[in-house]
């Protein structure tokens, strides 16, 4: 069982297992159970030194399970993948190792109650006292000293990370407006129009007579779409009477740019507002009924619609850079030894 980690330390192994394995998240045909599998097996040997503080096999299998949880489901991990994992996992135990003793060297600290609050909702991930000093004896030999150990580390590499990773990544608004007023051409949007539409589609062959029907039960359509109050209503009997295929989703287009629609469309749609019904539009021996629901002109998108995205996007990638920075830096002049 790995050790319960702070948000920011989880975040972490989100961005950084992204580049060091194929996915922390894989994809379904990952997860699905292959035809090979491995399981590593546990012995307590040591797989690295850090500066001469052995990291043992335990810890390497403990951070595999991490970045890939499906290996408990499936009792191992893929037999193609898991070198991968197994370096991935590997390069994140020296990384965390490196980061704690720089805390260390940097005269990081704890506060008393923060570890006694942390060691308490650690408890708690227990079903039971019994589970928990079963948990205590497989992992730590017993000691409750060791526990409150192990929850010091991650709190000082937590606080490590955030002083040279996460705080310094953070966007703010003005720093986010910046990047939105350099990049016009990237929140530019094309004009769309976000339409419901009632169709009757005749035989295109069928003879005067079928097309003579056609037109009447077009008009008969669009007599009832104009009755329609709301996207509901018209929604209802578009999934009635429309002869296509957007009949299944009450006759909702979704937004689609004004190259994607038929002249005729766009010309109704113009002399439209939001909620009105057109009059009988004729497309070849088809015939439709549209109801507007939005017109959305071309021009920039507004930066309050983007604002929220852009921070989030703008730190994800700040903290892989900076990540990343740091982990050079940690290892130069850091003897590590792989065993």
């Amino acid at each position: 069982m790995k050790l319960r980690l702070t948000p920011v330390i989880l975040a972490l192994l989100a961005v950084t297992a992204t580049a060091q394995v194929a996915s922390h998240a894989p994809s379904t045909e990952d997860a699905l159970p292959p035809a090979r599998m491995t399981s590593p097996q546990v012995s307590g040997k040591t797989v690295a030194r850090v500066n001469g503080v052995a990291l043992s096999d335990r810890d390497l299998v403990r951070e595999m399970f991490a970045i890939f949880p499906y290996a408990k489901q499936h009792n191992g991990f893929p037999e193609k993948l898991e070198p991968q994992i197994r370096k991935g996992a590997l390069d994140m135990i020296i990384f965390e190792e490196l980061a704690y003793q720089e805390a260390k060297r940097q005269n990081m600290t704890v506060p008393a109650e923060r570890l006694t609050r942390e060691e308490r909702e650690f408890r708690k991930q227990f079903p039971s006292p019994e589970v928990f000093q079963g948990f205590l004896k497989e992992e730590l030999n017993g000691s409750r000293q060791l526990l409150r150990e192990k929850i010091r580390r991650s709190l000082l590499i937590e606080a490590f990370l955030n002083a040279e990773v996460f705080n310094k990544a953070k966007v703010s608004v003005t720093e986010a407006r910046s990047i939105y007023d350099r990049n016009p051409k990237k929140f530019a949007r094309t004009e769309e129009f976000h339409i419901q539409t009632i169709s009757v589609l005749p035989p295109a062959s069928g003879g005067a007579d079928i097309a003579k029907e056609g037109r009447r039960r077009a008009e008969e359509a669009a007599q009832q779409a104009k009755k329609t109050k709301s996207y509901q209503e018209f929604g209802i009997l578009a999934e009635k009477i429309s002869d296509d295929d957007y009949r299944v989703n009450m006759g909702d287009h979704k937004p689609v740019g004004r190259d994607q629609l038929p002249p005729e469309v766009v010309k109704a749609a113009l002399a439209m507002k939001p909620g009105d019904v057109s009059e009988l539009i004729q497309l070849g021996t088809a015939y439709t009924v549209i109801r507007l629901v939005e017109h959305t002109p071309a021009g920039k998108i507004p930066f309050a619609e983007v604002k929220s995205q852009l921070q989030s996007d703008t730190q994800k990638e700040r903290v892989e850079r900076l990540r990343a920075g740091l982990g050079k830096k940690l290892r130069q002049g850091a003897k590590i030894e792989m065993l």
